[in-house]
């Protein structure tokens, strides 16, 4: 990783100049790939999220948005607070972290906000994960078995002893390949001392989201004995490692 800051007259742009040693503002408008023959997909989400081929290689290009009821008033648009606080240079400067650490996370590539008065706008760039599905994808097609159950669990302790908090984790973040599982979507996620209380709360958000994509259908003791349990006990071993 060799950090670099870009700045301008609306805003500033933070890049890997290990990955590209040239970044411009084209590289954050999704148009400028596709003219190019190089916009691969665009999938969902609150902004939606493009699949593009830059020189760095395969990449996600990620503009941030707002959710729930805040949406409708606030968009796409942050309170500045300072450069170092926007939403993009923090995950951008996490995900580093996490590269550092050795833990499989999404590489960062780059980040870009355009100040507008009060408030921001913020992009984000990383390399694909290739020939990846989400583990709400992998429970839906039946795939979710104790195995991968157990790989879960100690994907997120690796992060979780690392002092890693992921801000929203559930079962659309986590990604399963060949190779092994990596866990993505770092926005407003930081670095904590491993706290108990923190680390309980993570497993229930991820557990919340299991269930909700139905992962209990067959009922809650089916559901322990076959996904929970191992999950938990592949945690907690990996966890005290």
């Amino acid at each position: 990783m060799q950090e670099q800051l870009r700045e301008d007259a609306d805003g500033a742009i933070l890049f890997d100049a290990a990955a590209s040693p040239q970044v411009g503002s084209d590289w954050f408008v999704p148009d400028y790939w596709r003219g190019r023959g190089a916009l691969r997909s665009q999938t969902g989400g609150r902004g939606g999220v493009q699949l593009i081929a830059t020189p760095a290689g395969e990449c996600v290009l990620r503009h941030y948005r707002r959710g729930g009821m805040v949406a409708a008033l606030m968009g796409d648009r942050y309170l500045w607070r300072g450069a170092d606080a926007t939403r993009c240079f923090a995950e951008f400067r996490l995900l580093a972290e996490i590269a550092r650490l050795g833990l499989p996370g999404p590489a960062p590539v780059a980040a870009r906000y355009r100040r507008h008065g009060l408030f921001y706008r913020a992009d984000l760039i990383t390399r694909c994960v290739a020939d990846a599905q989400t583990l709400a994808e992998c429970l839906a097609a039946g795939r979710l078995d104790a195995e991968l159950a157990r790989a879960t669990g100690a994907l997120v302790a690796r992060f979780h002893r690392a002092g890693i908090w992921h801000a929203d984790l559930n079962a659309h973040n986590v990604l399963v390949t060949s190779t092994g599982l990596h866990l993505i979507d770092f926005d407003r996620g930081r670095l904590r001392a491993p706290a108990e209380g923190w680390r309980l709360a993570n497993l229930q958000r991820l557990h919340r989201s299991l269930v909700k994509l139905g992962a209990g259908a067959q009922g809650e003791a089916a559901f322990r004995e076959t996904i929970w349990t191992p999950l938990i006990e592949a945690y907690e071993a990996t966890f005290g490692a």
